[in-house]
C-alpha cells in the first residue's frame, strides 16, 4: 500500500490540466512533466516503452508463453479536468476512515450525507483534496493501477501471460485523447481504459457525442440611433436557445436520457458565440437533436431575412455498445476478474465518454474499468486506496484470464 500511495501523491502534485483552447498536442506542455516522470520510472524498471513527440507513452510486458493468446492492453490518461484548477494540489490522507464528515478546509466539508459513497468506505485509507483544487484521481489513479500491474508482473514471472500493452495518453478531458494515438502500433486485440470510479462497474455503453458551435452576427450602432437598425446578437442567441427543447437541459436528465448542454457563451451586440455539447445514447434521438440545431438556425435566418446565424456540428465519439455487440467476451473477461476478487459486476450507461469510446469506434474493443476514485472534476474528489489496490488485482486477473 505504501508504494501505491506514494506514487499517487507524487503524481497528483504534478499539474497536468489540459487546455481546450489550445491547438497543440498535447494541449498543455505541462502534461510532459508527468510523462517524463513516468517514462524515467519505467526505464528504471527496465520496462520496454517509448514516448511520442506528443507525450504519449506506450510500453509492453513481453509474452512468456508459447500459447497463441490475445494481446491485451490497458490505458489511462495523464491530463486532468478543466472544471477546477489542478495546480498546487495538496492531498490529504485519512487512515482508517471511521465514517465521519471530512473537513477539507474552513469552507468545505466532504459530507457523508451528501456523498453516499463514503458510507461503505469505513476502514479504508482515503485521499482527499484540501478543498481548493481537484485531486486528479481522474485519471492518475488509473496510472497508479497500471503501474501496479506492471510491478506485479515483473515480480511474478511465474504467472503465464501473453503480451501485455499499456499506454498513458494525453488530452482525454477535452475529447482529444486518441487524436494522436496509433491503434495499429499499440497492437492489441482488446484493451481497457482504467478511468472509472466504482470498482464494481464495467462500462461499455456511452453517449453518442457531438459539439455544436453557434455563431450569431448582429449589427452594432449607437443606441441613440438604434431604431430599425440595431440587431443585438445576444438577443438572437437567447432566441436561438429558446428554440431548443427545454426538457433536454442536462439538469433535468438522467440514465439513458440525452441532453443539449450550453457549455460556453461569449457575446457582444455585434457577435455572439455559443458552444453546446450534444449527447444521447440512442443514435436516432441523437441525430434528431442535431437536426434541432439546424432547424433553429433556419428559423432565425428566415425571420430576419439574413444569414445571421451559422451552426457547425462536429461528431466527437459514438456509443461503444454499438461496436461491442459481437465482442462482449471482452466485457465477460472483466466480469470474471471482478468476481474473482469478490466484487459483483454491474454495468451502467456512462453519462459521458472515455478514450475507450473512440478506440472502440475505430476498431479496438475497449470497455472502461473503475479505479476507486469518486466525485471527479471538483474539490470533493477523493480516492479509496483500498479499492485502487483491489483494481490492481483485477487487472492481474484479466491478464491471467486472457491467457486461458
Amino acid at each position: 500500500m505504501k508504494k501505491n500511495l506514494e506514487r499517487f501523491l507524487r503524481y497528483v502534485k504534478i499539474d497536468t490540466q489540459s487546455d481546450e483552447l489550445s491547438t497543440t498536442s498535447p494541449s498543455s506542455m505541462k502534461q510532459f512533466d508527468l510523462a517524463n516522470v513516468l517514462y524515467e520510472e519505467l526505464k528504471e524498471m527496465n520496462v520496454n516503452c517509448s514516448m511520442s513527440k506528443e507525450g504519449i507513452i506506450i510500453g509492453e510486458i513481453p509474452s512468456n508463453t508459447d500459447k497463441v493468446v490475445p494481446v491485451v492492453g490497458f490505458l489511462a490518461h495523464m491530463d486532468t479536468a478543466l472544471d477546477l484548477t489542478g495546480k498546487d494540489v495538496k492531498p490529504q490522507v485519512i487512515n482508517n476512515y471511521q465514517g465521519e464528515d471530512i473537513k477539507l478546509n474552513d469552507l468545505y466539508t466532504l459530507s457523508k450525507n451528501q456523498y453516499k459513497s463514503l458510507l461503505n468506505k469505513v476502514g479504508h485509507t482515503l485521499v482527499t483534496t484540501s478543498g481548493d483544487t481537484l485531486l486528479g484521481a481522474d485519471d492518475k489513479s488509473g496510472i497508479v493501477i497500471i503501474m501496479g500491474l506492471i510491478d506485479y508482473l515483473l515480480e511474478h514471472p511465474e504467472i503465464e501471460h501473453g503480451t501485455v500493452k499499456f499506454a498513458f495518453t494525453i488530452d482525454e478531458e477535452i475529447g482529444r485523447g486518441t487524436e494522436c494515438f496509433d491503434i495499429d502500433s499499440f497492437g492489441c486485440d482488446y484493451a481497457y481504459t482504467v478511468d472509472g470510479g466504482n470498482p464494481n462497474e464495467v462500462e461499455y455503453e456511452c453517449f453518442n457525442a457531438a459539439s455544436a458551435n453557434v455563431i450569431i452576427e448582429g449589427v452594432s450602432i449607437h443606441t441613440g440611433s438604434a431604431k430599425g437598425v440595431m440587431i443585438n446578437s445576444q438577443h438572437l442567441a437567447m432566441e436561438f436557445f429558446s428554440l431548443l427543447p427545454k426538457e433536454l437541459d442536462p439538469s433535468l436528465t438522467e440514465g439513458y436520457e440525452g441532453f443539449n448542454h450550453l457549455n460556453h457563451i461569449n457575446g457582444s451586440v455585434e457577435k455572439t458565440s455559443m458552444n453546446f455539447l450534444i449527447r444521447n445514447h440512442d443514435k436516432t434521438l441523437f441525430n434528431k437533436q442535431k437536426e434541432d440545431f439546424i432547424n433553429a438556425m433556419n428559423i432565425i435566418n428566415k425571420k430576419y431575412n439574413k444569414e445571421l446565424c451559422k451552426v457547425e456540428i462536429k461528431d466527437t465519439y459514438s456509443n461503444m455498445k454499438d461496436y461491442l455487440e459481437d465482442k462482449m467476451y471482452v466485457v465477460d473477461i472483466a466480469y470474471d476478474a471482478l468476481r474473482k476478487n469478490g466484487l459483483t459486476p454491474i454495468s451502467n450507461p456512462i453519462r459521458g465518454g472515455t478514450d475507450g469510446a473512440s478506440l472502440t469506434m475505430n476498431g479496438l474493443p475497449c470497455p472502461n474499468l473503475g479505479t476507486g476514485g469518486y466525485n471527479f472534476h471538483g474539490r470533493y474528489e477523493y480516492l479509496s486506496l483500498n479499492e485502487l489496490e483491489l483494481m490492481i488485482n483485477v487487472l492481474v486477473d484479466i491478464v491471467k484470464l486472457s491467457c486461458r
